[in-house]
Formats: structure tokens, C-alpha cells, sequence
């Protein structure tokens, strides 16, 4: 039974129809006559039956009359089944001939409403609202021959048996029209009053083109001013809003293609407000101050997913090859990092072809490589907090010293020299069983400047060795790779020579990097969402990215890209983006943090309000705060904004900031190009450095800077005082987003007499700047977490930055102490 004591089958008939599907429907075909239908009640057993008969149907829905209302229910207190004849019939003759007149015209005006209007009044009609929806038979399906944008959107085309006509359905509001849908068309449950609407057309179906274009150059990274924190909330505007756009007539819509892989679709805002970003660390609205000489588009290679996955495995493969070298040659595990430095401080001196692996670089052993390996051997000295590690160490590295000056051809004296000090090493260490811990690392200290000397020279050839053999394996795999990426391009008929275009001799503002070889067509890439992360997949092997970032990089990608309108080719690029930063720097835990590492969003905003920057150095499109920077591979951060390799960029003025990655002849490198700069440049030119202060011994780098006639200030941050972003930061939890310095940072101010005139450090300035230091991002993470997670999540950060530490400063550790 129903509730208020009616049978489950009155209950149904007498519940409202809302479809268009007038002749499909049960309760209408036998309840519903249209407006000023009478209701008849035929007496039967036991006081009468209630049944009500159809006498029309009119086009539209079920009950498109406003008006219209159902037979009035039995009151509670009276036989459910009354004979209710003879009251009908008195108000019946009551209305007389003129309410019958009255229907009649009514019904003849809906009937010949206009299109116009007809959609306008279903689009508003309750059969929007699901419910108290009455369920009706399955509607007959026509053959889906709508565009893929309505398919997932829920439409469907449908036929009227009834009206011997089709109608369009969506499976997912209960919306029924007889007109094709427009995409845009707002719905009115999620926003009943239209706002987020697409202006209709105009007459003819073609909208004003001015209007169009003024709301395509909407600001898609709007946001409110910062409040004081370390991420900045989102206002609107956003990828996967399908506001955010505007709305052809045509179904043809930039970023549909990335809405679909989402499983959402352009006019769903319900879902779409799922993908806004919830946190932003950067600020895409800013403009460049940058300016430069108008430049030709590089003739490098446009990237391939096909090509970055045969990359990424020979990659795989020379590393692996480098771990088996320093095992089999040395006994040592190769130094954390080396790797990683080892390709940075390649690509300084490297004239190849390759955007990732050496080919071509004088000379073949890699000093960084040389350097981080021989300071490994015989062990790795690690740093010491008890007198037993102290202890143990000792005799490890005595032991190790002698088995390697016995395995190799060193000189009479060298052999002499080690075997007596470890000798002695091993007397004194049976000898005294009460030193301290001071004691042992005194005494490892005496012997490795006795020992070091003659181990170094013995393991020379055999470290060479190493780097060279690593050198020549990627020379070969860049062959290979080369040879697939002509290959693809040879089938899809394009050329890999071009003529060079004319280039105009005059300045512009700094603008992304641009390729002369068109892109051939690119794969299909799947990807799906687990949580808040972004799976990106190209034949089985997957990469992630965060939400949040996913979203970033769309909006640089729909600000810079200029030969994919329809994000068409924006997934496969995503893949070759995010696989080539995962090969650069490694896949083991916390791997490549450290290089990557970015300044706290407090920094850039002080930077940016106080000295004018607008431009990063050395970024990726994953790290970046500004929407223009420069990156270490042109062919597949050009479309989302790089400009390029910094090294390789030449500004005539502006105001930058650079924060190179931890690797010392890079670094060197960009002194001499910084300096180069402003020497040629009169026009207001800055640089702002942010490097380690490295003292023992002191980098090139950081001594030639505080040398330079350029060098107009310098700050010194304090060790555990200041905070970096993890260079992991588009796939680390929100409380791994920062982490302490482990090491002071100089902080040096490089300027022509231009830029020192229009943006001098003065000490206003710095003390803003060093007050901006004060917010921590890590405690505004932390405090947003519960106290049991944050425990937790506080010893995590704590291993993280030890690790980091450990990192930073293999390349460079000396002193165990």
C-alpha cells in the first residue's frame, strides 16, 4: 500500500508524469488527458473504482501546462472508494460552455508555440527534477548519432511512438527536449538561475565574435591575494569547470578531450568542481619584465611517447650498468646522486642531440663522476654519532685501504707506506680500549692523510675507467635513440631538416620556446584518478601526478601551446614530460629532491613585490611559480612554458631569480654566463642567486660571485633556519611539501648599474625580504593535519631531510665529523 492508505497502482497513476514520452508512458496513457480534462469515477464493487481516461496528447511533457493539476486525493476520515460522479458532473456544468472554449484556446497555443520557446519551457519544466520521478517503460533507442560530447554528457535520442517523432533524453538529470541540446545549456538543478550559462547565439546561429573572444582571453588562474599564507586559494576559472570557457555552437571545445580522460563531462558541473585545485604554489598571472632579441624556432626533435619510453628504458639500463661497474671495480655501492649530477654537469659541455643522454662532450671523463667516486673509496665515510660507529669505522677504512694497495699495481712506496700506517692502525686500535670517540675520528683523520694519497693514485685508472665506459655506453644508446625518432618522423612524411626562417632584428618580451619540425601524430594515453592523483599511462608503464598539478599544467599548457588547440596531443606530451623528470632524477625514495628543490611561495611573492622578479632560471613546469622560466629540456617543457635552457637563454633586461640545482661546474657555468650578461647589457638588468654556502673547501661558483664588480649584496640564511619545496612537490604528501635547509644558503644580489638604480637591495628591502623567511610552509601544512597524523607525518619529514642532507652533500663531504 501507498502511503496515505492508497493502493501502490493509484499511487502510481496518480503521481506526476514529467517525460515527453507520452506514449510510452503507463500512468499517463492511462490517467492523463491534458488541460481541462475531466475526471470520471465509475462506481464497482465495494463503493467504486477510481480510474481516469486520456482524451489527447499534446507534444512536450507529460505535463508541460503549468496549470494542470491531478485529481484531488481522498481525505483522510471518508470511504476511499466514494462515487464522486455527481459532484463532477454539478462542477462541470457549472464551468458551462466557456471553460470548455478556454481549454481549447490554451491547448491550441501550446500546440504552435514556437521552437524557441517550446525548449526554453521544457529546459524549466519540473521534468528536470528527479524526483518523485514514476518509473516507465524503457524507451525505444535510436541509433547514437550525436556528437561524442552530448554522448557524455548523458544525452541519448530516443523516439516518441506517441508522436511518431524523436526526442533527446539525459540519462543523468531525467531532462527530456525535443531539440538537439546545446552544449553549454545550463542545468537547472546545479544552477537554476543560469549564471554559468553560455550566451545563447545570436539570429542565424552564429554568436558575436568579438563577445566570444573577449571571454576566450578570460584569466583561467584567477585568485585571491594571499592572506599570509603559503598557498594561495583558488577564485575560479579553472580546468575542468566548464565555465571556465566559453561554449561553441559546435562541439568542438578545447580541453574536451582532457574532460573525457577525466570521466567528466564539459557541461557536468557538478563533477567538473571536483577537479578544481584545492591549494596553488604559484601565481600564473603575473607578466614578464624580461625582454629579448627576437629568436629562430629550434630544430630540436618535437617529443614522442614512443621515443621517451625507449629513453627512459635505456636510461634504466646505463644506470644499472654504472651500479655494476662501481660494485665489480671498486666494492663500493655507486654515491647517492652521482648519477644525477653526473648528466647535469654533462649537459653543461655536451654539443649533442639528445635533450637527456651525453654524446658529445671534451672532455670524456666527467669530473663530477671522477670526483664523487674517488671520494668513496675505499668507503663511504659517513657522519658519526657514537664512539662505537667511531670505532668500527676505523677499522673498515683500514681494512679497505689495505685490500685495495694489494689488488693493485701501485708503487713499491705507496705500498709501503699504506701497509705500515694500517699496521699501526691496528695495534693502537687493540692497544687502547678506552678512547673516546673524539679518539677514533682523530685517528681516521691521521690515516686517511697519510693513505689517501697512494689509494687515490692506485685507484685512478680503474675510476676513469668508469666514467668513460659510462660515457660511451650513452653514446651509443643516443644513436639507437636517434634512429627511432628519424624513423617515426619518416613515416608520417615529415622532414627532420628545415629551412631556417628569417628572423627579425628587434626586442620582445621573453615568450616560450618554439620547433621549427612539426609534431607528428601522437599516441592515445590513458589515464584514470585514484584519489587526488592523476595516473598517466602509455603502455603499461605509468606515471602521477597530483591534481592539483594536473590542473597547473593544464592552464600552461593552454597559455603556451600554440599548435594544439583541441588538447588533442596534451596527454602524450604530459607522459613525455612527466617520464623524462622521473628518468632525469632517479626513482628510488626521496631521489632528486634535492636538485629539484624550489623556493617557499612567501620568498617568490616578496621577490617579485620588492625587486620586480618575474622570471625563474633554472624551473620546470612541475616547480615553477611564474608562468614564464627556464628548464632544462626545451622539446617538452616548450609547451608549457620554457623558455629554454638557461644557459642558452640571453636576456638584454629584467629581474630574475635563480636557484641553480646543487651541482658545481652548472653552477660555475652560470656565473660566467650571468656576468656575460650584464656586461653587455645596458639596460636594467638583476639577477638574484640562491646558492649553498659551501666553505669547506669553497665552490668556484660561490668565490667568484662575492668577487664580482656585479655583486651589489649578500645575504647569508642560517642552516635549519629556512625552508626549500620539494622538488617532488607534484606527487609528496602536503606535510613533505617543505623541508629544512641543512645548510646556510648565500643569498647574492647581481646587477648592472641599471638594475641596481631601479631595483637596489636596500635595507628595507632585505629586512621584508628576510621577514618573508618567517612563514614557515611547513607548519601551516602541519597545522591543517590532526595531531595523530601530524606526529607521524613530523618523524617522516625528519628522515626526509636527513636524507636530503645526506644528499646535498655527498659530492662534497670530506670531513666525517
Amino acid at each position: 500500500m501507498a502511503p496515505g492508505g492508497r493502493s501502490d497502482r493509484e499511487a502510481f497513476a496518480h503521481a506526476p508524469c514529467n517525460s515527453p514520452k507520452r506514449g510510452l508512458c503507463f500512468a499517463h496513457a492511462l490517467h492523463s488527458r491534458g488541460p481541462g480534462a475531466r475526471w470520471r469515477r465509475r462506481g464497482g464493487r465495494g463503493g467504486g473504482g477510481a480510474a481516469a481516461v486520456a482524451d489527447a496528447a499534446v507534444p512536450g511533457a507529460c505535463s508541460p501546462w503549468p496549470h494542470a493539476q491531478p485529481p484531488p486525493r481522498a481525505r483522510r476520515g471518508t470511504p476511499r472508494y466514494e462515487d464522486a460522479a455527481p459532484a463532477r458532473q454539478r462542477r462541470a456544468r457549472s464551468d458551462g460552455h466557456a471553460s470548455r472554449q478556454a481549454a481549447r484556446h490554451q491547448m491550441a497555443n501550446e500546440n504552435h508555440r514556437s521552437p524557441a520557446e517550446e525548449v526554453s519551457l521544457m529546459s524549466h519544466s519540473p521534468g528536470t527534477s528527479n524526483q518523485n520521478q514514476p518509473s516507465s517503460p524503457k524507451p525505444m533507442r535510436l541509433v547514437q548519432d550525436l556528437p561524442d560530447e552530448l554522448v557524455q554528457a548523458g544525452w541519448e535520442k530516443c523516439w516518441s511512438k506517441r508522436e511518431n517523432r524523436p526526442y533527446y533524453f539525459n540519462r543523468f538529470t531525467n531532462q527530456s527536449l525535443w531539440e538537439m541540446p546545446v552544449l553549454g545549456q545550463h542545468d537547472v538543478i546545479s544552477d537554476p538561475l543560469g549564471l554559468n550559462a553560455a550566451p545563447m547565439p545570436l539570429e542565424g546561429g552564429v554568436a558575436d565574435a568579438s563577445v566570444e573572444s573577449k571571454q576566450r582571453k578570460r584569466r583561467f588562474s584567477e585568485e585571491v591575494p594571499p592572506s599570509g599564507n603559503s598557498v594561495k586559494k583558488p577564485k575560479a576559472d579553472v580546468p575542468g569547470n566548464p565555465a571556465a570557457q566559453p561554449v561553441p555552437s559546435s562541439p568542438s571545445i578545447p580541453g574536451t578531450s582532457v574532460l573525457k580522460a577525466w570521466c567528466v563531462s564539459p557541461e557536468d558541473k557538478q563533477q567538473a568542481a571536483l577537479l578544481r585545485p584545492t591549494e596553488v604554489y604559484w601565481d600564473l598571472d603575473i607578466q614578464t619584465n624580461a625582454v629579448i632579441k627576437q629568436r629562430a624556432p629550434s630544430e630540436v626533435l618535437s617529443p614522442h611517447p614512443e621515443v621517451e619510453l625507449l629513453r627512459s628504458q635505456l636510461i634504466l639500463k646505463l644506470r644499472q650498468h654504472y651500479r655494476e661497474l662501481c660494485q665489480q671495480r671498486e666494492g663500493i655501492d655507486p654515491p647517492r646522486e652521482s648519477f644525477n649530477r653526473w648528466m647535469l654537469e654533462r649537459k653543461v659541455v655536451d654539443k649533442g642531440t639528445d635533450p637527456l643522454l651525453p654524446s658529445d662532450c671534451e672532455p670524456v671523463v666527467s669530473p663530477s663522476m671522477f670526483r664523487e667516486i674517488m671520494n668513496d673509496i675505499p668507503i663511504r665515510l659517513s657522519r658519526i654519532k657514537f664512539r662505537e660507529e667511531a670505532k668500527r669505522l676505523l677499522f673498515k677504512y683500514a681494512e679497505a685501504a689495505k685490500r685495495l694497495i694489494e689488488s693493485r699495481s701501485a708503487s713499491p712506496d705507496s705500498r709501503k707506506v699504506v701497509k705500515w700506517n694500517v699496521e699501526d692502525t691496528f695495534s693502537w686500535l687493540r692497544r687502547d680500549h678506552s678512547a673516546s670517540k673524539e679518539d677514533y675520528m682523530d685517528r681516521l683523520e691521521h690515516l686517511r692523510k697519510q693513505c689517501g694519497p697512494h689509494v687515490s693514485a692506485a685507484a685512478k685508472d680503474s675510476v676513469e675507467g668508469i666514467c668513460s665506459k659510462i660515457y660511451y655506453i650513452s653514446l651509443e644508446y643516443v644513436k639507437r635513440i636517434r634512429e627511432k625518432h628519424l624513423a617515426i618522423l619518416k613515416e608520417n612524411n615529415i622532414s627532420a631538416e628545415v629551412e631556417a626562417p628569417e628572423v627579425q632584428d628587434r626586442l620582445v618580451y621573453c615568450y616560450p620556446v618554439r620547433l621549427a619540425i612539426p609534431s607528428p601524430p601522437l599516441p592515445s594515453v590513458e589515464m584514470h584518478m585514484e584519489n587526488n592523483v592523476a595516473c598517466v599511462r602509455y603502455k603499461g608503464e605509468m606515471v602521477k601526478v597530483s591534481r592539483n598539478y594536473f590542473s597547473k599544467l593544464w592552464l600552461l599548457y593552454r597559455y603556451s601551446c600554440i599548435d594544439d588547440s583541441g588538447f588533442e596531443k596534451f596527454l602524450p606530451r604530459v607522459w613525455c614530460l612527466l617520464r623524462r623528470y622521473q628518468m632525469m632524477f632517479g626513482v628510488g625514495l626521496y631521489e632528486g629532491t634535492g636538485l629539484q628543490g624550489a623556493l617557499p611561495v612567501h620568498i617568490f611573492e616578496a621577490l617579485h613585490k620588492l625587486f620586480g622578479v618575474s622570471f625563474e632560471c633554472f624551473a620546470s613546469p612541475l616547480n615553477c611559480y611564474f608562468k614564464q622560466y627556464c628548464s632544462a629540456f626545451l622539446d617538452t617543457d616548450g609547451y608549457f612554458g620554457s623558455r629554454g635552457p638557461c644557459l642558452d637563454f640571453f636576456p638584454i633586461s629584467g629581474s630574475f631569480e635563480a636557484n641553480p640545482p646543487f651541482c658545481e661546474e652548472l653552477m660555475d657555468a652560470m656565473v660566467s654566463h650571468f656576468e656575460k650578461l650584464l656586461e653587455s647589457s645596458s639596460e636594467p638588468l638583476s639577477f638574484i642567486v640562491f646558492i649553498p654556502e659551501w666553505r669547506d673547501p669553497p665552490t668556484p661558483a660561490l668565490t667568484r660571485m662575492e668577487q664580482s664588480k656585479f655583486k651589489r649584496h649578500q645575504l647569508i640564511l642560517p642552516a635549519f633556519d629556512h625552508e626549500y619545496r620539494s622538488g617532488s612537490q607534484h606527487v609528496c604528501k602536503k606535510e613533505e611539501m617543505y623541508y629544512k635547509a641543512v645548510h646556510n644558503t648565500a643569498v647574492l644580489f647581481l646587477q648592472n648599474s641599471a638594475g641596481f638604480a631601479k631595483w637596489e637591495p636596500t635595507p628595507e628591502r632585505l629586512q621584508e625580504l628576510v621577514a618573508a623567511y618567517k612563514h614557515s610552509g611547513r607548519s601551516l601544512s602541519s597545522s591543517s593535519s590532526s595531531s595523530s597524523s601530524s606526529s607521524s607525518s613530523s618523524s617522516s619529514t625528519a628522515d626526509k631531510e636527513r636524507e636530503l642532507g645526506r644528499e646535498q652533500s655527498s659530492s662534497r663531504e670530506t670531513n666525517p665529523n
